[in-house]
This record gives structure tokens, sequence and C-alpha cells, in this order.
């Protein structure tokens, strides 16, 4: 019998502190390699651990809430217990061998491409349940308003359901055996109310709260301050028609090529950015003070409000989508935002962004600038207004089309030709033809 400490490991992104949000066991747990032990919050990313031991819990040393420095002890395991029954070592298959000295090479921060594995970064090995083989629910998971159910749902998307306010039991699973799966979940809750403040909360007891700024919001205000008081902003507003881009939503929708895939206008609008960054491409570079980085392609930022604040995961390459995959993959990121699993990888490189205002009920903004890039556009909500077409005042579908640019690389003529050229889009969704 020995007993282990498992030290918080650098998850591979520099990291040299994270927050404990929840432990999923507790003492006197026994735990298998590589089981979901807990979740910290980096400043970038909500991130699971694995167990990189088999045996007892002894001792819970961090708690939640706390901020705990990497290489700071997390808990302890007795692995002797384990055997204990048979006076042998517990079997371990040579599988999980070779995922329990992953785990140590992460905890040593010696092996990147395995500790990226271990926590989720590009891993292609699926997580282990939460659950133990009995059934039952670890102690530390969190419950939701659907937890006595008899729904067939796993713990994160549980914890979605309650972040976008959907009740299960009204959820039909599209999964195997009828498993509610992410995607069930988003599909019921309305875009437009995800994350508004619905009811009125109850007034607050105590006169003021005090919020400690630490994880993601740390990382937002650094950014926002330095984007903000480092490049000279301009911004450009344009109302426009979006009659035909309603009508072509809706036929992407009844296509049975795009069946089970979220369509919106937000998927137009990011073509019409791809579109015409090709017909004005300063606007997708980077200031370096030395020089100016022209990207001869697109990574495209989509800023995600989420319950742990914004984050703007990009689609790689952009450029090169078809219409359905691009859908596909603004879906992928969105939904992985809004469950907190996005990863520093999907958050870096961005090359311009674009944020959907409108889905909150405004007409238009000035958006601050994601930092290292140069463009960002906003797309206010869409609504019936009265419009005059060949001189006669008729019902439209109209929006407003606003972007935020870097003065220091763009002057006022590129500006306003690129958001025209998104604006023709929105107008005439025929020019992708182009």
């Amino acid at each position: 019998m020995s007993e282990k400490v498992f030290n918080l490991p650098d998850v591979g992104e520099g990291l040299t502190e994270a927050d404990l949000v929840t432990w999923l066991i507790k003492v006197g747990d026994t735990v298998e390699l590589n089981q979901t032990i807990c979740e910290i919050e980096t400043a970038k990313s909500l991130v699971e651990l694995p167990s990189p031991f088999v045996g007892t819990v002894t001792e819970l040393i961090a708690q939640v809430g706390d901020t705990v420095p990497v290489g700071a002890p997390l808990l302890k395991v007795d692995d002797g217990v384990v055997a204990a029954a048979t006076g042998e070592s517990a079997p371990v298959s040579d599988e999980d061998a070779e995922i329990a000295e992953a785990v140590a090479d992460v905890s040593a921060g010696v092996n990147e491409e395995k500790q990226a594995v271990l926590v989720g970064y590009g891993s292609q090995v699926p997580a282990r349940s939460r659950r133990r083989s009995g059934g039952e629910p670890l102690l530390g998971a969190k419950p939701s308003v659907a937890d006595s159910s008899p729904v067939l749902v796993k713990p994160p998307i549980r914890k979605l359901a309650k972040d976008l306010g959907v009740d299960l039991a009204s959820v039909r699973g599209s999964g195997i055996g009828g498993e509610v799966l992410r995607d069930d979940v988003v599909r019921h809750a309305s875009q437009a109310s995800v994350f508004r403040n619905l009811d009125t909360p109850e007034a607050a007891s105590s006169r003021e709260e005090r919020i400690p700024v630490k994880g993601v919001r740390k990382t937002i205000a650094n950014a926002m301050t330095a984007s903000a008081f480092s490049a000279p902003h301009v911004s450009v507003f344009t109302e426009i028609d979006a009659t035909r881009t309603m009508e072509y939503v809706k036929r992407l929708k009844a296509s049975p090529d795009f069946a089970g895939v979220k369509v919106s206008p937000l998927l137009v609008m990011a073509k019409a950015i791809i579109w015409a960054v090709r017909r004005n491409p300063m606007v997708n570079s980077t200031w370096t003070d030395e020089e100016i980085i022209v990207h001869n392609f697109v990574n495209l930022g989509i800023a995600a409000a989420t319950p742990r604040g914004l984050l703007v995961p990009n689609i790689k390459e952009a450029q090169d989508l078809s219409m359905l995959n691009l859908a596909k993959e603004i879906e992928k990121l969105t939904l992985t935002a809004r469950e907190g699993r996005t990863t520093p990888e999907e958050m870096a490189n961005g090359t311009i962004t674009v944020t959907n205002i409108g889905v909150f009920g405004m007409d238009t903004g000035t958006p601050i600038l994601n930092p290292g890039e140069v463009a960002i556009v906003a797309m206010g909500t869409i609504k019936e207004k009265p419009w005059v077409v060949n001189g006669e005042i008729l019902p439209r579908m109209v929006t407003t089309v606003a972007g935020s640019f870097d003065h220091r690389v763009v002057d006022g003529d590129v500006v306003s030709r690129f958001i025209a050229d998104v604006a023709s889009v929105i107008e005439e969704p025929a020019l992708l033809l182009d």
C-alpha cells in the first residue's frame, strides 16, 4: 500500500495556475485510471482532469474555488486499497498503462503531445464516464432540474441544458437508445433568448457583492483593454435590406443537404465576410509595429457569449469551406463554447471576427477588435420595417451591418468598401456564386 499525490499539471497553454471548479469524486471513492476527477478553469477554458492513478481517494487537498498553482497538490490516492481483496496488484491493461504513462508525462510537463490528449486539446480519445460501474452518479457532479427524470443524458449535456434553461424532460433524444445529445438541447433553446435575462431576480439581500477578477473574466479584461488603448478604432455602419438573405436561409433549412444542421443569417454573414475579404485583403491583416502581415487565408472568429464570458473561437481556413461545412463548423464552435469546452487552439491565430449582437435584440454597436486583428463585423437584429423599393414603400426585413477597424492599417476608403461588399451579399446572396 502506498499513497500517491496528484499535482496540478500544465495543461499545455503556458498555465501557471487554475481555479478548481468542481470535484467529481469524494474521499473514500475508488477511482479508475483516466477517470475524470475534477474540472478546472484556466484563463482560457474549462478543462477536465483525469486520474493518473488507480486507488482510493484519501484526501482532497484543494477545495472548490481555490486558485491552485501548477505543481501544487490536488489530492492523494492510496493505490493499495484496490488490490487488498486479492492480495495482488490490480491488473492494468496495456491501453490503460499507456494512458497512465501519458498522464504522468502531463504532470511532469514533459510530453507535449500526450499532455494534449489527456486534457482534451485535440484529443481523439473519448473521455471516461463520470459514473461508477454501478451507475451511481459521482458525488460533486452538478445536479440539474432534470436529474430526477429518467432522461438518458450525460452530465456535461445536463449542465448545458441547465445553462440554456432547457427542460430535458421535453427534449426528444436523437442518440442511441434515446440519449439526449448536445445538438438536441441547443435546438430546444431559442437563439434569441439563450443568454437574455427573462425573469427579474429578487432584490439582493446584501448591499454589494464582490466578484474576484480571475480566469476568463481577467483574460477578457486584459485583452479588451490592450485592444482599446493600442489600436485606434474607427467604426462604420450601414442599414440594408436583408429580405433575400432571410429567403435564402429558409431555402437552406428546407434543403435535404442541410437536414440536422443549424442554419441562420449568421451563416450568410460569415460567407459574406469571407467573400468581401477576398476583395479587400487589408482588413484581414495583423499590425506588428515593424510590418503589416496580410493573411491570404481566413481564420474566421465567431464571438460567442457564454455563461463563463466572451469567447472567440475561430474557424481555421474558412475560405476553403462550402456553405454546408461552414454551417457545421459554426454550430460546432458555438456549442463547444457554450459548454465551456473551447480550447486555446480554437481561439488562437484568428484573422477577422464576426459578432452577432442581433440575437440580443440590438440594432448595432461598436465592437472592440479582437487583439491581433484589424477588423470585426457586427450583425444587428433583423426585423420588418418599411422600405422604399422601386418608389414604393414595402415591408422588408432590414438589418444594420457595422464594423470596427484598426486605423493604423486601413483607411476610410478600404473600411467603407469592405462593409459595402458585406452588405451587398446580405442584400443579394446570389453574389456568392461569383
